[in-house]
């Protein structure tokens, strides 16, 4: 619910406040741009206006729920409201108010959570919330008998004060939080398309690292369904990133899988993941890229125990990012139900295949360099090379 005649949204951010000033504005920036790209995507009216601390977009009263919706997708936003726009003058505030509150406000309880930044001004913050809420209340007391709860209110008012306006708004929508995405560097992500893999992505792209795509198509132990959930979950999650590029590197894997699964009993799914891990450190030099990430989860599976963990990562130089590392299932599934990857990621795939009958929890390197192919780095340093680019 907004204020009738809202054409602006507030935008509020929260780590980039923790920074120094240079870097601030530096992720600011940013942080401006994505949310232009978001609008410009979704063909929605506005201009962003780039205010210290509080981004403003400026759109139409039509819009302004689509704007509010796509400021609260971009990544470093803490939470956005639809607005009514006043002077600073406190009498123009209090009759917004009053008019918000008759054509709002129906019965319950209510609150005015007032902010005023500007120290300058001939009022306080109390004593902004307590004349606004007197002006509610004289609105609509011939209408019904008000209410007001300050801990547990139905309906909250909200007035925030800046420099040269004031920002009236009846709700806050959550945003992702983290920082804008571009404001750190590039990773690998691998992407499966089950259900962990994509929340994975979200979430290093939620600390500010676009990521690039990487799909290792498993030949006949994946198949069409396989990939295509995969594909389906990128193109979600581009949904965010707009303006960045989210193509997928698809790395040809099936040979490799087919030798691992002839060869190899136990660790396969170990050297299998080394395969991967070796495969994306390839590319990573080709695309500028300084880290992978992955939806490991410590013991959610055979080859996560801490131990096997330990043996897969030395695979790789590069740093491996496990934001899901210490996540319970049902959460990881909350959130993928969240930014709306659940479902593609649900299809039955073909790669439970590849497991063998009797899993290595406990591994250690040597033997399993022992039982593995000779040339499984050099064959997943070719398959990086050959690996297509593909539209999600």
């Amino acid at each position: 619910m907004h204020p009738p005649g809202a054409d602006t949204v507030l935008v509020r951010h929260g780590d980039l406040n923790t920074k120094s000033d240079t870097v601030k504005q530096y992720m600011e920036g940013i942080l401006i741009e994505n949310l232009e790209a978001l609008l410009e995507d979704r063909s929605i009216p506005g201009e962003v206006e780039r205010r210290w601390n509080r981004p403003l977009i400026h759109t139409e009263p039509d819009a302004v729920e689509a704007a509010t919706a796509a400021a609260a997708d971009a990544f470093g936003v803490v939470s956005a409201s639809a607005c009514l726009t006043t002077s600073t003058e406190k009498g123009e505030i209090l009759e917004a108010l009053a008019e918000i509150a008759r054509e709002c406000y129906g019965g319950g309880t209510f609150a005015v959570d007032a902010r005023r930044a500007n120290k300058e001004l001939p009022y306080g913050s109390e004593e902004l919330a307590r004349d606004g809420g007197t002006a509610i209340w004289e609105a609509v007391e011939d209408e019904f008998e008000p209410e007001v709860d300050l801990d547990d209110p139905d309906l909250t008012f909200g007035v925030e004060v800046r420099d040269e306006a004031a920002f009236i708004y009846l709700e806050k929508v959550d945003g992702p939080g983290g920082l804008p995405l571009g404001a750190q560097e590039t990773v690998i992500a691998m992407i499966s398309g089950g259900i962990d893999s994509p929340v994975a992505a979200y979430e290093m792209m939620k600390r500010g690292a676009p990521v690039v795509p990487v799909y290792v198509d498993l030949g006949a132990y994946g198949g069409i369904d396989h990939e295509a959930r995969a594909m389906e979950t990128v193109r979600t999650l581009s949904r965010y990133a707009p303006n960045f590029d989210m193509q997928v590197y698809k790395i040809p894997g099936g040979e490799t899988v087919d030798l691992l699964v002839n060869e190899m009993e136990q660790g396969r799914m170990l050297s299998l993941r080394r395969f991967f891990y070796r495969a994306a450190e390839t590319l990573a030099e080709r695309v500028d890229a300084h880290g992978i990430v992955t939806g490991e989860a410590v013991g959610q599976k055979s080859s996560q125990t801490l131990q096997n963990l330990a043996v897969t990562s030395r695979a790789t130089d590069l740093p491996i990012h496990r934001p899901l590392l210490t996540r319970d299932k049902q959460d990881i599934v909350a959130r993928a139900r969240e930014i709306d990857t659940f479902t593609d990621s649900t299809i039955d795939a073909g790669c439970n295949r590849v497991a063998p009958d009797r899993a290595e929890t406990n591994a250690r390197l040597e033997p399993l360099l022992e039982a593995e192919p000779d040339d499984l780095f050099e064959r997943a340093a070719e398959a990086a090379e050959n690996a297509e680019l593909v539209e999600p």
